[in-house]
This record gives C-alpha cells, sequence and structure tokens, in this order.
C-alpha cells in the first residue's frame, strides 16, 4: 500500500519527527506531509502513515507513536522515539531505495540504528542529557535541527510549516551523508583486505587511493601493519595507524626530526628526494612520487621498530 499522507504533529517540531520524515518522504515521494493534531488525521486510515503522534504503536495500522503510556522499548529496555521505530520498520527498505547492495543493508541498517537513530531516540525520551556533551551540547544534531525553528514572536501562520521543510533538508542531507560514509567504508573494506593480503608481513600497507582503513586492518587483525601509503591527486601520502576509534594515540609515530619540515628542509633531514611534507603532529606526511614516499616509510618503520614498536 501506498499512502497518500504522511501525518505527524504540528507545532514545535523536533529531531525524531523531522528524521522519521526524512525516511518515508525517501520511500514515499508523492505523499503529502500533514502535520496537526486533529483527530481526524491522527486516527488511523489505510491512506495514511501517523508518527510521532497518535497515541499507539501499531505497525499493522502504520501508527508509530511512543508518547502513549505502556510506550514500545527495544530489546534491550532502551526506549524508542518515532524515528527508532520507523528505522526498525522501514528502514532496511530506504537503504535499498537509496541504491545500497543487497549484501550490505542489514549491515548498514544494524550500524546506523546503533550509532545514529539511537542516541536520537535517547534525547527525545529524556534517557540521555545533550548535556553529556559538554560545551558541544548547543552543536548536536537534535540541537540544530531545532535552532530552525521561527522565533518566538513570528506572526506568519505559515511559518512553522516552512520551517519544519527547511530543516527537513538539512535533516535529509545529514542522514544521507552519514548512510553514504558508512557505505563507502563497506566498499573499502575489500580493497584493504586485498592490499593486507598483498602485504603479506610488510609493515606498510599500500591502497591504491585513499579511504578508511582502520576498521579492515583492525577486522584483518593486521597488528604488524604501521604505516598506509597511498597515491593522491598530484602526490603521494604517507600515514600513521590510530591505536583507537577516539583518541590520537598511534601505532608509530613518524621521526621527530620531520615535525614540521617541508621541501628541500625535509628532504636534507630524512634524505629521501622528493620528501615535501610533515605535519607537527608527525602523523602524515606526504612526497612527490610512490619512490619517495616508501623510502620515507621505510625510514619511519626503521625508527619505531629501534624504538621497540613491535
Amino acid at each position: 500500500m501506498t499512502p497518500d499522507f504522511l501525518v505527524t504533529h504540528s507545532g514545535g517540531f523536533h529531531a525524531d519527527e523531522l528524521l522519521s520524515s526524512v525516511v518515508l518522504t525517501r520511500l514515499f515521494p508523492k505523499a503529502r506531509i500533514v502535520r496537526s493534531r486533529a483527530p481526524e488525521w491522527i486516527t488511523s486510515g489505510a491512506d495514511r502513515i501517523i508518527y510521532d503522534v497518535g497515541g499507539a504503536y501499531d505497525a499493522a495500522a502504520q501508527v508509530f507513536d511512543h508518547h502513549q503510556r505502556g510506550a514500545p522499548l527495544r530489546d534491550d529496555g532502551q526506549p524508542y522515539s518515532s524515528f527508532g521505530l520507523v528505522w526498525k520498520h522501514y528502514g532496511r527498505d530506504y537503504l535499498a531505495a537509496l541504491g545500497l547492495p543487497g549484501a550490505h543493508i542489514e549491515t548498514l541498517h544494524a550500524s546506523f540504528d546503533g550509532s545514529f537513530v539511537l542516541p536520537i531516540d535517547l534525547m527525545d525520551n529524556g534517557a540521555l542529557s545533550p548535556s553529556i556533551a559538554g560545551p558541544l551540547a548547543g552543536l548536536t544534531l537534535p540541537a540544530l535541527l531545532e535552532t530552525l525553528k521561527p522565533v518566538f514572536d513570528e506572526k506568519d501562520p505559515e511559518a512553522e510549516n516552512r520551517s519544519f521543510h527547511t530543516a527537513l533538508a538539512v535533516a535529509r542531507s545529514f542522514v544521507e551523508a552519514r548512510i553514504a560514509q558508512s557505505a563507502a567504508k563497506l566498499r573499502a573494506e575489500a580493497l584493504v583486505h586485498q592490499a593486507i593480503v598483498d602485504t603479506g608481513e610488510g609493515r606498510i600497507l599500500e591502497l591504491p587511493v585513499g579511504m578508511p582503513f582502520r576498521p579492515a586492518i583492525i577486522k584483518a587483525g593486521a597488528d604488524h601493519l604501521l604505516f598506509v601509503v597511498h597515491p593522491r591527486d598530484k602526490d603521494w601520502c604517507l600515514t600513521t595507524i590510530r591505536r583507537a576509534d577516539e583518541g590520537f594515540e598511534v601505532r608509530a609515530d613518524l621521526p621527530a626530526a620531520w615535525a614540521g619540515l617541508t621541501d628541500r628542509d625535509l628532504e636534507a633531514v630524512c634524505g629521501v628526494e622528493g620528501a615535501s611534507f610533515c605535519h607537527n603532529g608527525r602523523f602524515i606526511a606526504a612526497a612527490r612520487t610512490r619512490e619517495a614516499a616508501f623510502a620515507m616509510a621505510e625510514l619511519a618503520v626503521r625508527e619505531a621498530v629501534a624504538n621497540g614498536t613491535k
């Protein structure tokens, strides 16, 4: 059944119904969004999907609210918002509509649920406070979307709806970009895995292009790798490998003597013709040719091993 209407509440909007709308409008682009609390709209019918309003969670009737007593919980007891409910029932179809490979849909559905949907659910239900982000609390996605609401003394009766659709476009761009990044990581994983196989016991991983590499390295258990080399538009990049998803600690730093140097100064210190740049933080360097990048990488490996890196 293709709905004619996507019904959510009127008044002030929040991240959960905006993000639900991102999913539903992609799947049902001809359906009209209706923002209302009128009983004739928030009563279930064959021509509509109702979300974040309606006082019930009934997937068969296409009603996805979470404000009622006995509101739905996840298997681990954490609360759903309307976004979580819509993602649960429509997320896989949404990913397919974006053109993602069928083999990746379950993985992406689960990862997006845990990393993006769940935090929205928790914040909307008051189970997670934005204050946990400290000074960044006002820069969380829910907070930023709400800054698009009309100001309190706006007189135009259409301002709420205009602002909702403005915020919807912003929300859509974040959702689609996040999913595109996650999908790219899955595509990169196969390429990185093959590169790891080709590298064998070597310490330097060569990739055909810059791409996300750490998840595949961890998954492969390639603990011996210390540096990654890959081409860029006009030069070659040498980069370190972070030990964890968070923080900046790396398996091995680039040599301290290279820090902050460029071109001839760097060539003179490292002895590699074509060396062109090393970041002061010693986590990335560049060279004009593949040969120069590998020569720098080999020097960095020797120093790291000499300093006790296994």
